[in-house]
């Protein structure tokens, strides 16, 4: 018999914090009714969402459900998801408030207002138009941080079109595979982009997925190098600063799509498995986006909000492009790494931009951590009103060090949760309304039910770990646009129809616990686990036990074979000024031993300056249990730092 083992949770209610009065009087969201009118007029209450939009048409119901599971939302409605980010904000006399701030690698910056914004979108639609863009069509954005990438979204929607973001450090046949899952018209990138002061030649490999290409497409190519780098423009390929020159000044209505129709797809990218296809319709999930930038960020028109996401993940789509210009709010967009050229630049940014929001990654907050405490000291960030954070579970200890050490104890903490799936977020607390819980994300948010439930879809009384599960439909959720795409959400929703068919259960695929006040902490996958011993050991739990011990700033536990049976074998980050390696072993060790068994008494622990982490913040489990397993690594694409795969191979020999 394999079980599960959970001593204990964070988010105890005893380190429970109130936002501060100051923050709560001022913020959008302060009535605590909120809750109860939600769940009593659902699914109305989405109307809410919806008010937030400009409409072409009235859409003729909030929630159609006759072919549930598979909802749609706002059905009837029509708009232009463009027109809502940029257009009504010119209406408005907003025309000169700046919409991007852009920093790049080597110290350069562009300003765009929303009105330097509307005229380069509405030129980048005229020329894919030019191109043989139509509605419906699909162009794929294969760039770096730099405007062009958002402008190129916002143009795509402005004229219908779908955009398929492929993140940047992507080798040629992810590119390739991307392109013809989603029969793409045009490829737009660039001649390159730069990597801790080296040039990397990204046009060289766009050109060699589309020798692979059944088919010609167009290319457009941004040029990012400078004059410096000389790049050769092939048959159908253009510049991007050409066709905008030439379009600029054309007039391109936003074209009005259904409430149903598609805005953009995407592929996941996690720690295991291979890449899905994921599709979201442009009123829901505008809707869904736009009232949680407003709830859970408290963003209006004018503040100024940074994070740190890639735009090729679900979150650089939500809440770097379509939530805050929405909103009407100034966003900050950096390039390349927060450590180059040096760890004074997070706080920097802040500084130079006076940046209200700041939204980043636990891993981002623990890199912070071991920096220290006198390079965020170093800076003013008088101007910072509101941290969140997402990707996966922060720790109290990082949650403490994030709420003294950058907001100051004054910045309330929004600890978001939700996933590529969802579209928008879903569960966190309301910034001017909750109390925080270190550790733990938060309640449901309004209109959003959520619970753990048992292997048969019971639901387990508070304190008891389980599968998390969202138990009534959102407006952001992905949607079934083909035929045969409807085993992507079938495998959500019947994972547990068979058991409970009266019903309707969203299978998060996370494990999470619920307290006694509905607050959730995520405790990892549920197939984030280790065997040793016949015991199912969470690595969220194990990682608690091991970040607790002074000195440790991450970890990450994985099983391996590497003596021929099953061991538990730990990987941590500690203090940068630690000595005594060996006395740190020890207590980590004993750590694991006091809170879960001499049975999982790690055979090994390693030091590493980093773990293997994905572009969204997440551990990359499979390269440390191929380093153990000596099993090599077959695709590092994925890593946000791929140079840390050979450090650990080091240092594993050296074990």
């Amino acid at each position: 018999m394999v079980e599960d083992s959970l001593d204990s949770v964070p988010g105890d209610a005893a380190t429970a914090r109130r936002p501060p009065s100051t923050f709560a009087r001022d913020t959008t969201v302060t009535d605590t009714s909120v809750y109860e009118r939600f769940d009593r007029e659902w699914p109305d209450c989405w109307a809410d969402a919806a008010a937030l939009l400009e409409w072409d048409e009235p859409y003729d119901e909030v929630l159609d459900a006759d072919d549930a599971p598979f909802y749609r939302w706002f059905v009837g409605g029509r708009l232009n998801a463009a027109e809502n980010c940029i257009d009504r904000h010119l209406e408005a006399g907003r025309k000169n408030q700046v919409a991007i701030r852009w920093e790049g690698k080597r110290g350069e910056r562009r300003t765009y207002t929303y009105y330097d914004l509307h005229r380069e979108v509405t030129a980048v639609a005229a020329a894919l138009r030019e191109l043989g863009v139509e509605a419906d069509d699909v162009v794929t954005l294969y760039l770096p941080t730099v405007p062009e990438l958002p402008i190129t979204m916002l143009a795509c929607a402005r004229i219908g079109a779908l955009h398929n973001v492929v993140f940047a450090g992507f080798a040629p046949d992810a590119l390739l595979g991307r392109m013809e899952q989603d029969d793409s018209s045009v490829l737009v990138t660039c001649d390159g982009y730069f990597h801790e002061g080296t040039a990397v030649g990204q046009k060289r490999k766009a050109d060699a997925a589309l020798a692979a290409l059944e088919s010609t497409i167009p290319t457009v190519v941004v040029d990012r190098l400078g004059a410096d780098h000389d790049t050769q423009l092939g048959a159908d390929q253009y510049a991007y600063s050409a066709l905008a020159d030439r379009f600029e000044g054309a007039t391109v209505p936003p074209v009005s799509r259904a409430a149903t129709d598609p805005l953009f797809h995407i592929h996941t990218s996690g720690t295991t498995g291979e890449p899905q296809r994921m599709t979201h319709a442009t009123g829901g999930y505008l809707a869904g986006t736009t009232w949680t930038t407003r709830a859970v960020f408290d963003l209006s028109p004018g503040d100024t909000y940074w994070c740190t996401a890639d735009m090729g993940w679900i979150t650089g789509h939500s809440y770097v492009v379509y939530g805050p210009l929405a909103r009407g709010a100034t966003v900050v967009l950096t390039e390349g790494s927060l450590r180059y050229p040096d760890r004074h630049r997070p706080w920097e940014v802040i500084e130079r931009n006076a940046v209200n929001v700041f939204y980043t990654t636990p891993g981002v907050v623990r890199t912070f951590m071991k920096w220290g405490e006198s390079f965020p000291a170093a800076h003013d960030r008088s101007s910072l009103r509101l941290l969140g954070t997402v990707g996966e579970p922060i720790g109290p200890d990082t949650w403490e060090w994030f709420y003294t050490h950058v907001g100051e104890e004054r910045c309330p903490i929004v600890d978001t949760w939700w996933q590529t799936e969802t579209g928008s977020i879903l569960l966190s607390t309301l910034p001017g309304v909750s109390e925080m819980k270190p550790g733990a994300v938060g309640p449901p948010l309004p209109g959003i039910e959520a619970r753990a439930v048992d292997e048969n879809g019971r639901e387990l009384p508070p304190g008891e770990p389980g599968s998390l599960t969202i138990t009534k439909p959102w407006p952001s959720m992905i949607t079934p646009l083909e035929s045969d795409r409807y085993w992507v959400l079938a495998e959500y929703w019947q994972q547990f129809s068979d058991r409970r068919a009266d019903t309707w259960q969203y299978a998060t695929g996370d494990r999470a616990v619920v307290d006694d006040d509905g607050y959730i902490t995520i405790i990892g996958r549920d197939d984030d686990v280790v065997t040793i011993g016949n015991r199912r050991l969470g690595t969220a739990e194990l990682e608690a036990a091991i970040t607790a011990v002074d000195g440790v700033t991450e970890a990450a536990a994985v099983a391996g074979s590497a003596d021929g049976d099953t061991d538990l074998y730990v990987f941590a980050t500690a203090e940068q000024d630690l000595t005594g390696r060996e006395a740190l072993r020890e207590s980590i060790s004993d750590a694991i031993v006091d809170r879960i068994g001499r049975f999982a008494s790690p055979a090994a622990v390693v030091f590493t300056p980093e773990l293997p982490e994905t572009h969204t913040g997440k551990t990359m489990y499979r390269v440390l249990e191929g380093i153990v397993d000596d099993a090599p690594l077959e695709d590092s694409e994925p890593l946000r730092n791929p140079e840390i795969v050979g450090e650990l191979t080091t240092l594993w020999g050296r074990n």
